[in-house]
């Protein structure tokens, strides 16, 4: 995410303390926007996992869908997936194991209020593609659709 600094106020030499006070408020922000950010990514998948789980087994999806909808964004095999989740591999290190799909970039729209399309940060991108996949299970969606076939 790009941040510029756009002042709510023109710069008015006598009054430097309100801008310079801006200022640093944004960078403050900017820092822990990439605190949380990182920290995100060093989550255990196998946390995540049964965050999926729930989600898809409450609105009438099963766990065989789940993971088949994580294979084919990961590329990963059945034993593969199994090991990541038993390793408690980090968010980084799952997607730095897999192989993303190539069709991934087929998956558009808005998640947590973000359009997968602006996401910049690669990694966060394929957190993004997961996220996404696992909401249109969750919606009852075909898996011809989700699958992007």
């Amino acid at each position: 995410m790009r941040h510029e600094f756009i002042l709510p106020h023109p710069i008015n030499p006598y009054n430097l303390d309100r801008t310079f006070g801006y200022i640093i408020q944004l960078k403050a922000r900017r820092l822990i926007y990439t605190f949380l950010v990182n920290k995100l990514y060093e989550i255990p998948f196998s946390n995540v996992y049964p965050a999926y789980v729930n989600k898809v087994e409450r609105k009438g999806r099963s766990v065989e869908e789940l993971r088949e909808v994580i294979k084919w964004l990961t590329g990963f095999t059945e034993a593969s997936l199994n090991k990541q989740i038993k390793s408690q591999s980090s968010l980084r290190e799952f997607f730095a194991a897999a192989k993303v799909n190539k069709n991934a970039s087929l998956i558009t729209g808005t998640i947590c209020g973000v359009k997968i399309q602006e996401i910049e940060d690669p990694l966060m991108l394929k957190i993004r593609y997961l996220d996404k996949l696992v909401d249109e299970l969750a919606k009852g969606l075909p898996m011809e659709k989700i699958l992007r076939s």
